[in-house]
């Protein structure tokens, strides 16, 4: 559903960027209180009740958010400009990883690695098919392939989101390599 979609997006931005607009908090863990959370949309025309917000939940593919055991309150899983804890554990990565990203980023890149800019971590996924549709959001798309396992052998902490992106802080570029299958 389009209006599911715009909504979600809506969601996204206040879960994970600018809760503030519509007045709204969230905790140190990135929770917001759902009555809350619906009681602002709806004051900013951006209008969703309950069973709404539980099916854009449930429905929504990228598995962007959750909620904690009773319902009660929402987060994002991952993605925030803004500093909340997300209590992940440290993991161990699979011995490759994937970066997709736009071509005209490349040559930064090649550079100074990969930098988690106005995130709290660089994002990275499991398979090429998933690197190449979050690239192409940024342009013609590039997939990065990294060798995490060996970062992870020489001291790199990595995470492991609810929704399964592998998060980092950044991954140097001597880690990095154009990947050439598609």
């Amino acid at each position: 559903m389009k209006k599911d979609e715009s909504l979600g997006r809506f969601i996204s931005m206040i879960l994970r960027h600018k809760p503030e607009i519509i007045g709204i908090t969230l905790d140190e863990y990135g929770y917001a209180d759902v009555n809350e959370l619906i009681s602002a949309m709806n004051k900013h025309k951006k209008y969703i009740d309950r069973m709404t917000l539980e099916r854009i939940v449930t429905e929504n593919d990228k598995k962007r958010y959750s909620f904690n055991e009773n319902h009660t309150k929402i987060r994002a899983n991952q993605g925030h400009s803004i500093t909340v804890n997300l209590e992940l554990d440290k993991k161990v990565p699979p011995e490759i990883l994937y970066h997709g990203t736009a071509i005209r980023f490349l040559e930064s890149i090649q550079k100074s690695g990969l930098q988690k800019m106005s995130r709290q971590y660089v994002h990275l996924s499991k398979d090429i098919k998933t690197a190449i549709k979050v690239g192409k959001r940024h342009g013609n798309v590039v997939v990065l392939k990294v060798y995490a396992k060996k970062m992870f052998e020489n001291g790199y902490d990595f995470y492991l989101s609810k929704n399964g992106v592998w998060l980092c802080d950044k991954v140097p570029c001597e880690y990095l390599e154009q990947c050439n299958e598609k």
